[in-house]
């Protein structure tokens, strides 16, 4: 495959092309207060994923209002709207999460959530944590002001608002995978996707970006070992699956550090939950471990899939011990792959959105995200904007999935540019 031009060297080589309408700039910033009116509704009245039904609601009579083909439902909550230039055209697809988290928001905003939702029969309090106000509120302005060029649009933009990306509840379907098993890039048929999420650790008005893995496959698994129980006095009469357990654990580790090409891109095998036996002086019949692989090339996975069955029963045969491998365990998510080409082509575009100097090439990250699904399908682009407020050191910025998370309203601008001018300079090129 052909190899991305080093990050320096992009910058330097590529001049930007101006390809978007003159006025998109003052557009955005006409439309910049009517965003954070939005962004700041939604935040106070987060929901959780699949039960995002205000949300949805809320969003879809914006764009009706704009003229839009609107669709709701899908994929049980998401808002899925068409706009048809009327011209030939690239189908281009614009995604937006939209679902909060259980998080008990801390501060004193003035529109700081205090709303409740229920959890697997729990009572919980709910906030956006991971700035998915802020992705809605940036979509439905780009929508807008698409709409009031659309006569300088070729072919059509797909605006998926995207419900459960922080996964399903037990037992229910949602997120990406279910938008695409419904169809989501049919009718028509979508040629590109685009996406971003806010960061609270990169400065307002900067923007990351890399091409390939740019964030972690996700395979959870589960490993059941089968011992013989004894007094733990007398240990000889057992098949110990705690020592078992240990050595496995361990084990592990040593796919990473000895099996793994890491020069090329990192991996990571946690074992987050360990359950077996009762009592100090009893050794149990059985141990349950549980855990998470997160890789970001194909070949580091399936080696993944291969090396861990092969390392648990091996330790496992070696103790004379039994031994049940779940891979995955109960859902996964594909590496966040942006396209090498895709991103090569819209370098130009970033440059122009945000300025030279504030467009940076990322390292990897082994977090995951669920646009991946739909990056399985089509050529797509996944990129980080700053929300972080300037007068904010970076080790002192609230991080995501907290009560203090915090990302400023300012850095919405840069996102609602971002899309606008992805969706032009796609269309230009195609």
């Amino acid at each position: 495959m052909k190899q991305l031009i080093p990050a320096v060297l992009l910058l330097l080589t590529f001049t930007p092309r101006i390809f978007a309408a003159p006025n998109v700039e003052q557009m955005v910033k006409d439309i910049e207060p009517q965003v954070i009116k939005w962004r700041h509704h939604l935040h106070q009245n987060p929901e959780l994923s699949n039960r995002e039904f205000e949300t949805a609601k809320y969003i879809a009579k914006h764009l009706k209002s704009l003229g839009l083909e609107v669709q709701t439902g899908v994929a049980i909550t998401g808002v899925v709207a068409i706009l048809d230039s009327g011209k030939p055209g690239p189908v281009i697809a614009l995604r937006a999460d939209m679902d909060g988290l259980p998080v008990l928001e801390q501060g004193n905003l003035p529109w700081k959530s205090l709303q409740r939702g229920e959890l697997e029969g729990n009572d919980v309090p709910v906030m956006h944590a991971c700035g998915h106000d802020t992705h809605v509120a940036m979509l439905m302005g780009a929508a807008e002001i698409l709409v009031n060029i659309k006569s300088q649009l070729r072919g059509k933009v797909k605006f998926i608002f995207q419900p459960a990306e922080e996964g399903a509840p037990r037992g229910e379907k949602g997120g990406a995978q279910l938008m695409v098993e419904e169809g989501v890039l049919q009718n028509p048929n979508v040629d590109v996707i685009f996406g971003l999420h806010i960061s609270a650790e990169i400065d307002v008005g900067k923007l990351r970006y890399k091409e390939g893995g740019a964030m972690a496959a996700v395979d959870p698994f589960k490993i059941v070992i089968k011992g013989k129980q004894a007094h733990g006095a007398y240990p000889w009469l057992s098949v110990d699956p705690i020592t078992t357990a240990a050595q496995i654990i361990m084990s592990l580790q040593t796919i990473v550090s000895r099996e793994i090409k890491l020069i090329d891109e990192a991996a990571v095998v946690t074992i987050g939950s360990i359950h077996g036996g009762n009592r100090s002086n009893i050794i149990p019949n059985e141990v349950e471990l549980v855990g998470t692989i997160r890789t970001l090339t194909k070949a580091a996975r399936e080696h993944m899939y291969e090396a861990l069955p092969r390392k648990v029963k091996g330790i496992a045969d070696s103790m004379r011990a039994e031994v049940e491998v779940t891979l995955p365990l109960d859902y996964y998510y594909p590496i966040t792959y942006n396209d090498p080409a895709l991103t090569e082509k819209m370098v130009p575009t970033l440059i122009r959105s945000a300025g030279r100097d504030n467009v940076i090439y990322s390292k990897p990250v082994t977090g995951a995200e669920d646009f991946s699904f739909f990056q399985e399908k089509v050529p797509g682009l996944y990129l980080w904007v700053g929300g972080k407020p300037l007068d904010v050191p970076a080790d002192q910025a609230p991080a995501h999935h907290t009560p203090e998370f915090y990302v400023d309203d300012s850095g919405m601008k840069t996102g609602v540019k971002l899309l606008t001018d992805l969706t032009l300079d796609y269309m230009k090129l195609h």
